[in-house]
């Protein structure tokens, strides 16, 4: 068995590897779509909006139901491959094990 100062060692840079792979979790972008592209959302991998495109087609005024959908779509797209970013890039770190909220 380890004794208590390989133990801590082995925290901190457990601890400094989460923090830089926080850092560019915040810094990396995945892109959610719907319509065929018509909206699309990027999500950084720490889930801030980074930005929102709507092509002009898709806006119906008729139909405001149809593009609140497509936004939807996009935005739980982009939201999945972000989490799905998230687990992979700290899923790395910790070897697997679940820690809560991360």
């Amino acid at each position: 068995m380890k004794n208590l100062g390989d133990l801590q060692k082995m925290a901190q840079r457990m601890q400094a590897d989460m923090a830089k792979a926080q850092a560019e979790l915040a810094e990396a972008t995945v892109e959610g779509s719907a319509g065929g592209g018509a909206v699309v959302v990027v999500l950084t991998g720490t889930q801030d909006i980074r930005d929102v495109r709507i092509q002009k087609d898709a806006v119906d005024p008729d139909d405001v139901e149809t593009l609140q959908d497509l936004v939807r779509a996009a935005f739980a797209d982009a939201l999945t491959k972000s989490r799905d970013l998230a687990a992979q890039r700290l899923g790395s770190v910790t070897g697997g094990l679940r820690i809560p909220g991360m």
